[in-house]
């Protein structure tokens, strides 16, 4: 490396040559990563911590078993300082991930478990984190404020065991966060000793000033603002991965300002600070919006954001949002870049029906305007409220194939397709009865299992009043329960319908027997090839558009009925992340032409190769016209060439299908741009793309660190436009 003084565009090279080695040694060690980077590194080599059990089966438990074991490994945890970074420390471990148990066996639900697997319910029990902290707090109180804070509702709970057990976690948590800082404020020094180069001894004396000021003391700078929110995040993800972020723009923006009039920073400087935030930690940050007033929240620090995630070029995870009294440069400025830099950032949030949508649970615009984006598909309000989204879903494409099933088996009349709704919807009532359910089992018992001990810090509640966010320590309790499968499902009653009772070209015997078998044989694969080809969700007008209406209505009134049977709200959405896959494995042979294991369909997409142009506009009004419509999201995911991006006026196209995709009541939107040969060649060896980021679902991810599996989605998306499984 050159002893001259280097440029923060020189810095932040260096800085990603970095990290696509930290990646590619992540990922020789530990195999594929199908979900977010995280901006993990891997621990020094001889490093070892093992958890301290605190429970007969070995694991721990409860706020005392998750308080030592989270203090003890921050005692010990290794340290680590990159004299280019303007930032210090990063998070190793995860350690939700090393109890050997993952629930308490005294917690049973084995009542709740055959209704579970018979619909393929992924329940959320024992599931953590996932929802929004409030940064604010924390940045106000800074974690000397914060024990302050623990110890002074602690005196005023004197003589509350359980209380005094849940403040003494509290404690142990902070003080933990500060032993881990204390010994990084060590590492630093020592560095900056043994650093030859004036510029870069400089940057390690001033992060070792933030750091130390930081171990009490609230921040009072942008750099101490992004160095706070960076020791935040990797204390929360090695406590459970949580990654929720917030409004970051309106979070930094304060210290900016005082900065900016002070003369002490300039915006190339602000831009370097807030790139090595973001190459922390990946973190879900919403950009841009408006306040609870409605007032448009963008301001040049929005900017400053946009600039510095295109300057750092690796994945990151920030949400514009988009609504009527924008500031539209911010809108196309995101476009611009999203369509230049190509790694699948920003994606767009629709503030219309998000707040619309929010305000039919019974809140007030002002309250819903609050609810942001922090997270892959799913909206909460910083700090108040418990949502669990993304952790509870229901695989429609199994309630069908029970359906089916019992239509064979079980013959109540002739079976036709008004038959098998019926039952299709008899089994999804059944299913969201279970699903509710297994939310109030988690809701009280979570407590006893894990405790949000880190987020609880940066809730507006749980310290006040010595309860978990999870014990009704917060104000809002809204349960996102997400349907999974919509095409696959829309597709089989089209198909169906079309195919039997419309051109009766097949009969229902002959569909019940080639989905035994598996559309085994040439006539197999010939119907089977008939049934796909019928009329699709996504290609506008027709059978697969109405029965995708019809299905999201149904689930949408079955989850809306009626709540919980402990009183807890629950709010539909259409969303299956990663679960894809693997919900698709548990899914038999399916009326739509889809093979037994294959992934049942992504979130609310149509099925890959629903039309062979793949019109954009038709897909995003086909999937504005299934939102459920309750203030969580039914994300569309896009897929553009580089060519069609590279036209004149692209951004301007692509900023008019995203507002009219919102217009329509479009909560939130996903775009690739990418080439479909580099996608094929990347996927036949992705070493020889490291630095290929796509946004899989809802994050973003390096090509490269993906499962084969994972890769084909992306493929599919991309290239199948024939109606089959896209190989390569």
């Amino acid at each position: 490396m050159t002893t001259g003084r280097l440029t923060y565009a020189e810095r932040l090279d260096l800085l990603r040559e970095r990290k696509l080695a930290q990646t590619r040694a992540k990922l020789d060690k530990n195999g594929y990563m199908d979900e977010d980077d995280y901006g993990t590194v891997l621990p020094p080599d001889g490093f070892h911590w093992e958890p301290i059990a605190t429970h007969p089966d070995g694991s721990f438990y409860g706020a005392a078993g998750w308080a030592r074991n989270f203090r003890s490994l921050m005692e010990v945890h290794p340290t680590y300082v990159d004299p280019l970074d303007a930032l210090a420390g990063r998070w190793m471990f995860f350690l939700s991930r090393l109890r050997p148990v993952p629930w308490p066996p005294e917690l049973d639900y084995s009542h709740l478990v055959p209704t579970q697997q018979r619909y393929c319910i992924r329940a959320g029990i024992g599931a953590d984190s996932h929802f929004g902290p409030d940064y604010r707090i924390g940045l106000a109180l800074g974690w000397g404020g914060l024990l302050e804070k623990v110890r002074r509702f602690r005196r005023q709970h004197a003589g509350d065991a359980e209380k005094e057990a849940f403040y003494q976690a509290e404690e142990d948590v902070i003080l933990g966060v500060q032993s881990w800082i204390r010994r990084t404020v060590e590492a630093i020094r020592e560095a900056e000793r043994s650093e030859a180069r004036p510029q870069l001894r400089r940057n390690l004396r001033e992060t070792a000033a933030a750091n130390a000021h930081l171990i009490d003391g609230p921040p009072r700078s942008l750099r101490e603002a992004c160095q706070w929110i960076a020791q935040f995040n990797m204390a929360s993800r090695t406590y459970n991965r949580d990654g929720a972020g917030g409004q970051l723009d309106e979070l930094l923006r304060p210290y900016y300002a005082r900065d900016l009039s002070a003369g002490r920073i300039d915006d190339e400087e602000a831009v370097f600070l807030i790139a090595c935030l973001l190459l922390n930690d990946p973190h879900y940050y919403q950009l841009g919006g408006p306040g609870p007033d409605g007032k448009d929240l963008t301001s040049r620090v929005s900017f400053l954001v946009l600039e510095a995630a295109h300057r750092l070029g690796t994945s990151c995870n920030l949400t514009v949002r988009v609504h009527e009294g924008m500031d539209e440069r911010l809108l196309v400025e995101s476009v611009r870049h999203l369509l230049r830099d190509r790694r699948g950032w920003p994606r767009f949030c629709g503030d219309k029906g998000l707040v619309e949508g929010f305000m039919r649970n019974g809140y007030p615009a002002e309250l819903a305007r609050e609810r942001i984006a922090v997270g892959c598909h799913w909206m909460a309000i910083p700090g108040r409220e418990y949502t669990l989204n993304d952790c509870v879903k229901i695989n429609t494409a199994k309630v069908l194939e029970v359906a089916l099933g019992e239509m064979r088996d079980e013959p109540a009349g002739a079976p036709s397709v008004a038959a098998l709704w019926r039952r299709f919807r008899t089994h999804l009532r059944r299913a969201v009865r279970c699903t509710a359910e297994g939310i109030d089992f988690h809701l009280d018992h979570q407590r006893f299992n894990q405790p949000e001990l880190m987020l609880n810090l940066l809730c507006h509640g749980p310290i006040e009043k010595g309860r978990d966010v999870t014990d009704s320590g917060v104000e809002f309790y809204n349960l996102g329960v997400d349907g999974a499968g919509l095409a696959t499902v829309a597709d089989s009653f089209a198909a169906l319908q079309q195919r039997i009772e419309r051109e009766r070209v097949v009969g229902w015997d002959e569909i019940a027997r080639h989905l035994r078998g598996n559309w085994a044989g040439t006539d197999g694969e010939r119907v089977r090839r008939m049934m796909r080809g019928a009329e699709r969700f996504g290609r506008g007008r027709g059978l697969g558009d109405a029965w995708a209406v019809r299905v999201s209505d149904c689930f949408t009134r079955l989850v809306k009925e009626r709540p919980t049977p402990g009183g807890r709200n629950m709010i539909p959405g259409w969303f299956s992340w990663s679960a894809t896959i693997a919900l698709g494995k548990e899914v038999g042979a399916t009326p739509n032409g889809r093979r037994a294991g294959e992934p049942i369909s992504h979130g609310a997409n149509p099925d890959p190769g629903f039309r062979a142009d793949s019109a954009p506009t038709a897909m995003a009004k086909a999937i504005a016209a299934i939102q459920p419509g309750y203030g969580n999201t039914a994300p569309i995911q896009l897929e553009l060439d580089p060519g069609l991006a590279a036209q004149e006026g692209a951004v301007e196209q692509v900023a008019a299908l995203i507002r009219t995709h919102f217009d329509l009541g479009g909560t939130l939107f996903n775009i690739n741009i990418i080439d479909a040969d580099t996608l094929r060649e990347a996927h036949k060896d992705p070493s020889r793309y490291p630095d290929l980021i796509v946004r899989v679902t809802g994050f973003t991810a390096y090509f490269a660190s993906l499962s084969p599996e994972f890769r084909q989605l992306v493929v599919d998306r991309l290239i199948d436009a024939g109606g089959g499984r896209a190989g390569v």
